[in-house]
C-alpha cells in the first residue's frame, strides 16, 4: 500500500524538512486543512486547493523572524484508501508554490495517515503520531532542534490543541476556520496553568502570538 511518492519513514509518516529550513528555538506549528488551506474534507485535488486568507502573511512573518514553520497534519484519507501519497505530494507542491509566490516558506511537513478506519498497515486506532498524540511535533523537535516549551501551534480542532499540550508547547491558538466553530468549546477546556489557549478568527490572527508579535 505504501508508495514511494514521498519521504515516508519506517512508521509510515510523511517526514520532509526543507533544505533551507530554519532550525533551533521556538517554532510555529500549523495544522493544514482548515488552517492554512480551506477545509474541503479529504483534499486530494489541486483544483480544490485554496489558501486561507492571511496564511501566507503569517508564515512569511515567521520566516523573517527566523521562526521555524512546521506543518503537522492528520491525513486519514490516505489511510482509508481515498487517495494516495502521490496526490498528497501534488497538493503539497501546489500549496508550497502558492505560498512561495507570496514570500512564504514552510520549513518542515509531517503527515500521519493512520486511523482506526484505515486499510492494511494504516489501520491503527491510536498511532503515536496521529493528533491528538504529540508524535509529529516530537519528531519535528528532534529534526529541527526546537524548543517546544516556547513554541506555539495554530489549529481548528480539539485534537490539534491537545497535541500541542501533550508535546509541552507554551500554548495554542484555536481558530474558527475549518471545524473551528464546532470544536471551540471543547478546545477551550484544555487550557491550564503552563498551557495557554488563545482564540482567533483565522490564522491571520496568529501574528499576535508571542513568537511573532513585535516586541
Amino acid at each position: 500500500m505504501r508508495s514511494q511518492s514521498g519521504p515516508i519513514d519506517a512508521e509510515g509518516i510523511w517526514r520532509k524538512v526543507h533544505a533551507s529550513a530554519a532550525r533551533g528555538g521556538a517554532a510555529l506549528f500549523l495544522d493544514r486543512d482548515g488552517v492554512v488551506v480551506q477545509e474541503t474534507d479529504y483534499l486530494s485535488r489541486i483544483e480544490n486547493l485554496a489558501l486561507v486568507p492571511g496564511a501566507a502573511a503569517v508564515i512569511a512573518t515567521a520566516n523573517r523572524r527566523g521562526v521555524p514553520v512546521v506543518l503537522v497534519t492528520n491525513q486519514s484519507g490516505i489511510g482509508r484508501g481515498y487517495f494516495g501519497w502521490a496526490e498528497f505530494a501534488a497538493v503539497q507542491r501546489a500549496m508550497s508554490s502558492r505560498l512561495e509566490s507570496q514570500g512564504a516558506r514552510i520549513d518542515a511537513v509531517y503527515a500521519c495517515p493512520h486511523h482506526a478506519a484505515g486499510v492494511g498497515e494504516y489501520a491503527v486506532a491510536h498511532h503515536p503520531a496521529r493528533k491528538p498524540a504529540p508524535g509529529m511535533l516530537l519528531r519535528a523537535a528532534a529534526d529541527l532542534d526546537l524548543n517546544l516549551r516556547q513554541s506555539w501551534l495554530v489549529g481548528d480542532k480539539r485534537s490539534d490543541i491537545e497535541a500541542a499540550k501533550r508535546a509541552g508547547l507554551a500554548g495554542a491558538m484555536h481558530v474558527l476556520t475549518g471545524y473551528g466553530e464546532v470544536e471551540r468549546a471543547e478546545s477551550a477546556q484544555l487550557a491550564e496553568a503552563g498551557f495557554e489557549i488563545r482564540f482567533g478568527r483565522s490564522i491571520a490572527d496568529a501574528v499576535t502570538l508571542p513568537i511573532l508579535a513585535s516586541g
